[in-house]
């Protein structure tokens, strides 16, 4: 006699969050950077949307000239499959944005990603 076991709810409190989201700016003239807020999430759908959010937000911020790359890219969904196709297979994807005296970068990866 065969007997069906009900699926078992996957346990969401010990999930492990392998995409790791990172932002951070620099002055242009030196290499320490500041962290913008780190991200961590399940998957790469995730992660391309958090680097479309923190995107917005940089950008937001900036000079129309300087802000004109980062609105391009946030449009761009040919990027943005591109982006998904690099971290599905294991490698990272980045973005760098730059105003006038500081650069941008945003960054998205799986463990042990290639570059």
């Amino acid at each position: 006699m065969r007997t069906h076991a009900s699926p078992k709810a996957p346990d969401m409190t010990t999930q492990p969050f392998p995409y790791q989201c990172r932002a951070a700016a620099s002055p242009l003239d030196e290499v320490r950077s500041t962290p913008l807020g780190p991200h961590d999430t399940t998957n790469p759908r995730l992660a391309l949307h958090w680097l479309q959010e923190r995107t917005l937000h940089i950008t937001d911020q900036l000079d129309t000239a300087y802000a004109r790359p980062g609105v391009h890219w946030l449009t761009d969904e040919a990027e943005h499959e591109r982006a998904l196709a690099h971290m599905a297979t294991g490698t990272g994807y980045q973005l760098t944005l730059y105003d006038d005296s500081t650069r941008y970068v945003l960054a998205a990866y799986p463990p042990e990603a290639t570059s």
